[in-house]
């Protein structure tokens, strides 16, 4: 009786780690890869073209310009990717694993929500870092080649980092936010455009 509870027990401690985090799969991979190139697309697309007027526009004064929101995308890149870099160097427990981390489709959908508003922290404010609409392009495609870069770098369902809003995310959430979040700004810069009063002008 004595041994066969043992063999239990000692399946069960083999089991456990497969149930408290199941790996990454190359499906998650090619979605995550797919949705970070289809976001990076968007985003240069929205600002492709703009003149002088357009980039700076605002439709009102405590509204962001699409100058202003481009920054906000490309400010974020950086640092959110620095975060995530920092919870890949520690492998989740398995209890931290099992508590919930994975949070794919409730980020796919909120993040996008427009209708939730959220105050940037400081860092992430815009400061007019970019003249033109070339400027930011310029910028941003290092910035998603280098997160492009860690979404292939490990297993991300394996580390976790506390997010201020959605709680314990994996690593593979926390990029699936960066792409949301940069999707999120993309339909803020085509209200600006939609906007009563945006400048006319030269538009691929």
């Amino acid at each position: 009786m004595i041994r066969k509870t043992l063999v239990v027990l000692a399946l069960f401690v083999m089991a456990a780690p497969l149930w408290a985090g199941e790996p990454m799969t190359d499906a998650d991979k090619k979605m995550l890869l797919d949705h970070l190139e289809h976001t990076k697309l968007k985003f240069l697309e929205s600002i492709d073209g703009l003149s002088a007027e357009q980039w700076t526009w605002k439709a009102a004064p405590e509204r962001w310009s699409i100058a202003e929101c481009s920054e906000h995308i490309i400010k974020s890149e950086g640092l959110i990717r620095g975060l995530i870099s920092g919870a890949m160097g520690e492998v989740a427990s398995d209890e931290l694993l099992a508590s919930g981390v994975r949070k794919d489709e409730m980020i796919l959908t909120a993040v996008v929500d427009r209708s939730q508003k959220f105050q940037a922290p400081e860092p992430l404010l815009p400061s007019g870092m970019f003249a033109d609409a070339a400027a930011a392009s310029a910028a941003f495609g290092p910035e998603r080649a280098s997160t492009v870069e860690l979404a292939g770098s490990g297993d991300l369902r394996m580390h976790v980092a506390e997010h201020p809003v959605l709680g314990q995310l994996d690593a593979y959430g926390w990029i699936l936010f960066l792409s949301a979040h940069t999707e999120r700004h993309t339909l803020q810069i085509l209200e600006v455009k939609e906007a009563e009063g945006f400048p006319a002008g030269h538009m691929h």
